[in-house]
């Protein structure tokens, strides 16, 4: 008689609900640190949603939260696994007070395959979730169709979590997150709060042929601007050493390192609390170093594409990581600029793919920023369509097969572009103020979350003004500290 192999045992699947309050700071680490912990303790995370920073339920005197909820597969069977799951919270510090009060980490099994578990120390389906938005919400994100067993609700039998989700009422104030920096001052990306700020990422570039006409400044020259751009308003500065203008010589990464970490150095040097400091670059090495010296963000406008170790290296080093729209490189750009179901259809699947590739390296969807590469292998045509449908291009996907594109922030980059000359007839790049700054409030109006331009000055006050009528009926709201040095512009 033949001999039958042995069968597999399939890992049993669950969802956990994670959530974090304290300390406030360190929210977003105290999540990480115990997803980490879940994959040491043989936990495999398949899928994961975005973050949501929440209002505190039943004992409101206390911070607000972050929530989310990741699928596993696991060996392990019900209480086993929720001792696995506390252990993890008392090596991560929680402390257990008052029912629903403060925690350092909160670890919860909501599903466990399909099946329905009634214990003295467990419930599953968790028996208050279909109450709570902040659980609905994620879970959303990851199984929107699943659907319930049949007797955790039988008077409504049947229900998907998107329909169990769409009975609630709904917490306006409730929105996906991305971090940028671990600082209570320094605000979370919300990318679904209609009242957010829109973020001024200043363009620092450390190359002697950018295409805006700008030279490197001397290195005692550059602490001065540095101070002057956070006191005129900025949030961001990104530093570059690689011309990425079409047809630009691609540098090595030797040589980028060699431009941008003297400055990035300088000005993680001046001890600000309020500096965010990220990186454009393509290359992983670039990016490890830059992060080492204090880099909080890696701008890379190929997505990914254009070095294999970028996306493992950002998500090794826990940072978050802007994906740019682009085809190609520099080089060969402008030749690729056919899309065939429309620039915006085209940005939206190809974007798609690099966020799919950056979840699979590893990188959390609250790390990750989208950029729809406005000047890269675009057409005038395309980039002026694809400014006009900003709001479009963030929309929930019709195809249930295509990444939902909507709950992460996007940075926009339209400062000084070749096409902005081309409609104005302003030829040379530094003096396109007026036109960025009409691009730029096309950028505000449809939704973005940070803007990446030359001139800090100007742009603030189109921006501060753009947020006053698209985001906000309070001309005060969050209105940012300005220098007292700071002129009024009249470029």
């Amino acid at each position: 008689m033949e001999e039958k192999p042995p069968q597999t045992r399939l890992p049993n699947k669950a969802v956990v609900a994670f959530g974090s309050n304290m300390t406030f700071t360190r929210r977003v680490e105290n999540i990480e640190a115990a997803l980490k912990l879940m994959k040491e303790s043989n936990l495999r995370v398949t899928k994961l949603s975005h973050l949501y920073e929440t209002k505190p339920m039943y004992h409101h005197a206390q911070d607000p939260f972050l929530n989310g909820v990741c699928e596993i597969e696991t060996e392990l069977n019900p209480v086993p696994l929720l001792h696995a799951l506390q252990h993890i919270e008392n090596e991560l510090g929680r402390k257990r007070t008052i029912a629903n009060g403060p925690r350092t980490i909160d670890l919860d099994i909501l599903l466990y395959n399909d099946e329905q578990i009634s214990h003295p120390r467990l419930d599953v389906p968790h028996k208050l979730m279909l109450e709570r938005e902040f659980v609905l919400r994620p879970l959303n994100d990851i199984l929107p169709d699943h659907v319930l067993p049949r007797g955790f609700a039988p008077e409504i039998p049947g229900r998907t979590i998107r329909e169990h989700l769409n009975a609630l009422t709904h917490d306006p104030s409730m929105s996906s997150i991305v971090m940028i920096r671990p600082l209570r001052h320094i605000p979370l990306l919300r990318s679904q709060d209609p009242t957010r700020r829109t973020l001024i990422m200043a363009i620092f570039n450390a190359t002697p042929d950018s295409f805006s006409g700008e030279k490197a400044p001397k290195e005692t020259d550059a602490r001065m601007i540095f101070g002057k751009w956070f006191g005129e308003g900025a949030d961001i500065i990104d530093f570059g050493g690689q011309s990425t203008r079409p047809g630009a010589e691609l540098l090595s990464a030797e040589e980028e390192l060699a431009r941008v970490l003297p400055y990035i150095t300088q000005c993680r040097g001046m001890n600000r609390q309020d500096t965010v400091v990220s990186v454009d670059t393509f290359y992983a090495r670039v990016a490890r170093e830059c992060i080492e010296a204090g880099a909080d963000i890696i701008n890379d406008v190929s997505g990914g594409l254009l070095d294999d170790e970028m996306l493992p290296t950002v998500a090794e080093l826990n940072k978050t990581i802007v994906l740019m729209h682009m085809r190609g490189n520099p080089k060969t750009m402008t030749s690729l600029t056919e899309y065939p179901d429309g620039v915006v259809n085209g940005v939206r699947r190809e974007l798609g793919e690099r966020v799919k590739a950056a979840h699979k390296a590893g990188i959390p969807p609250w790390r990750i920023i989208l950029d729809p590469g406005i000047g890269f292998a675009k057409t005038e045509a395309q980039n002026l369509e694809l400014l006009r449908s900003l709001a479009e291009l963030r929309k929930p996907p019709s195809d249930p097969d295509e990444v939902d594109l909507s709950k992460y922030p996007w940075l926009i980059g339209p400062s000084r572009k070749g096409f902005i000359g081309k409609i104005t007839g302003v030829e040379e790049a530094k003096w396109r103020q007026f036109g960025t700054a009409a691009a730029v409030t096309a950028c505000v109006a449809g939704g973005a979350e940070i803007v990446r331009v030359h001139d800090v000055t100007q742009m603030v006050e189109a921006v501060r003004l753009a947020d006053g009528i698209y985001r906000s009926r309070d001309s005060s709201f969050n209105k940012p500290a300005r220098s007292k040095s700071a002129s009024p512009s009249r470029a």
